[in-house]
């Protein structure tokens, strides 16, 4: 679930007392598998049904359940619930009972759990586990109804089997279901939902002979942090991938293999039409072999020189600026040893882009370096310094900034 829109998420899960209490261990461990991290809030009648260590185990991170710490009371140390509420980047409250409902509706800060809730800035989710006919109760309906023209999330309790006997609907919803809820909400409100984005990324190999090529050491690096930022916004993401060191199932992203600039041209001008945004930032050949040897070429017959014969290849980024719609973006990169403020903006006109991402290449920027410091230009004349960072960061400070720009 790596990348997904619960990856690297901070988790607030409230638990509070219903027999569904037993799943909340299954519903840390899925939130932790589909990334997230989780810090456990329990209320004192969740714990007849769960212990703190269990939760506390499989989160990996301590339980609270009380306003003062219980081993450290007499020296009045306490679990701040403004840190708490502040802390997390959304809050899911499984089972939610229906005396904790009522507790969130009327303002009740009786116990850490509902004064969490309080506090919290963040996205909520509730997840009602109850009885057949406490859930059908109209007090119940009430709440619930509050709850949602307030701004919480309420997560549709299952239908089935419930501990009275009696079946219905009550059961509180199954943890990977719960997951895939939140998962399909987030996304739903994520800038990039629904929106193909296209991006190249690494060098290319243009073939001398079987064994020989033309290329460069580009690793790809900032063109798969791109696509796995564009990913983590909720776009659906094509990854034109040249000759890397990349496994071709990175998560969540459909990976197309090349290998030569002719290849790269043909993918990209294919899923091009359909993208709102093109990133490119491979490392294309500007020249190819006009014949490529079907055998090593042996040295024996050189006679010491060798000389192989260029033609330019395409230019994907002028190509696609060519046919590039209102609707669409295109944003180029461009990697300079010198006068690279003056090359960007040149490339910025010639080619039609939306913005031209300029890096330089030293021992910290560019090629086999996990850092990248950049300046983008855009076409209205403005430009965006980034400072030097790491790849995986820069890559999503830029795409936020880009869509800032393009709003």
């Amino acid at each position: 679930m790596e990348f997904g829109p619960l990856y690297q998420r901070k988790v607030l899960l409230g638990v509070s007392g219903s027999i569904a209490a037993y799943k909340s261990a299954f519903l840390v461990r899925e939130l932790i598998k589909w990334g997230a991290e989780v810090q456990v809030v329990m209320t004192t009648a969740a714990k007849d049904f769960i212990t703190p260590l269990t939760l506390s185990t499989l989160s990996t991170r301590p339980v609270y359940s009380t306003f003062l710490h219980e081993e450290e009371e007499k020296y009045g140390v306490w679990n701040n619930h403004v840190d708490l509420g502040l802390w997390a980047d959304l809050m899911v409250i499984a089972p939610a009972s229906s005396n904790t409902l009522s507790k969130l509706v009327t303002g009740a800060c009786d116990d850490l759990l509902s004064a969490v809730y309080m506090s919290a800035k963040c996205p909520v989710f509730v997840a009602p586990a109850m009885d057949l006919d406490m859930y059908k109760n109209e007090a119940t309906r009430t709440n619930l109804e509050e709850l949602t023209a307030r701004g919480v999330t309420v997560i549709p309790a299952a239908h089935g089997e419930l501990a009275s006997g009696l079946v219905g609907q009550g059961r509180m919803a199954e943890p990977e279901a719960i997951c895939e809820y939140i998962s399909a909400h987030l996304l739903s409100q994520l800038p990039l939902h629904g929106k193909k984005v296209l991006i190249n990324a690494g060098p290319t190999h243009e073939h001398i002979d079987p064994v020989r090529y033309i290329g460069n050491n580009s690793t790809g690096q900032m063109g798969v942090a791109l696509a796995r930022a564009a990913r983590s916004l909720g776009a659906d993401v094509t990854l034109v991938l040249g000759p890397t060191q990349y496994p071709l199932d990175l998560n969540g992203l459909q990976v197309i293999s090349v290998v030569s600039a002719k290849e790269m041209l043909t993918a990209m001008q294919e899923y091009y039409p359909s993208s709102v945004l093109t990133i490119c930032t491979a490392a294309v050949s500007d020249f190819v072999p006009k014949t490529a040897a079907n055998k090593k070429l042996k040295k024996t017959a050189m006679k010491g020189t060798m000389t192989i014969d260029l033609e330019e290849t395409t230019d994907i980024l002028a190509t696609l600026g060519k046919t590039k719609r209102i609707d669409q973006k295109l944003i180029g990169f461009a990697l300079e040893t010198n006068d690279g403020i003056g090359y960007a903006k040149d490339k910025l006109v010639k080619k039609n882009a939306d913005a031209i991402v300029l890096n330089t290449l030293s021992t910290t920027t560019g090629f086999e370096s996990n850092t990248n410091a950049v300046e983008v230009f855009y076409q209205d004349g403005t430009q965006q310094f980034f400072p030097l960072a790491d790849k995986t960061e820069l890559g999503r400070q830029l795409l936020n900034a880009v869509l800032k720009k393009f709003e």
